[in-house]
């Protein structure tokens, strides 16, 4: 079993940053890529971001359209630590935000362990 749990989130105006976190620990081992999604009131889980990596080093970061220029993805081997830095937020970038650990795809199916989420609140 692999446990997550973010943090980070928060209420912020439009323009502005914040830093998730997600800290894994149990069977870290096992895992090599994380993801973020999220998900507003009414509609589907929407994939974020996904990290890979091999060996501890970071193989891949792959962004959706929405976010890409904006958000950054990391992750911080030493602690068990993914990241998720978002820039230039806007309303439509409010939801609660969940982090997973899988097969680093963009199919939320496809992944094993999520943590409870963040509620991430862009005001305009």
């Amino acid at each position: 079993q692999v446990q997550l749990v973010e943090s980070g989130g928060g209420l912020v105006q439009a323009g502005g940053s914040l830093r998730l976190s997600c800290a894994a620990s149990g069977r870290t081992f096992s895992v090599y890529a994380m993801g973020w999604f999220r998900q507003a009131p009414g509609k589907e889980r929407e994939f974020v971001a996904a990290i890979t990596w091999s060996g501890g080093r970071t193989v891949s970061r792959v962004y959706a359209d929405s976010v890409k220029g904006r958000f950054t993805i990391s992750r911080d081997n030493a602690k068990n630590t993914m990241y998720l830095q978002m820039n230039s937020l806007n309303p439509e970038d409010t939801a609660v935000y969940l982090c997973a650990a899988g097969r680093g795809s963009r199919n939320p199916v496809e992944y094993d362990y999520w943590g409870q989420g963040t509620q991430v609140t862009v005001s305009s």
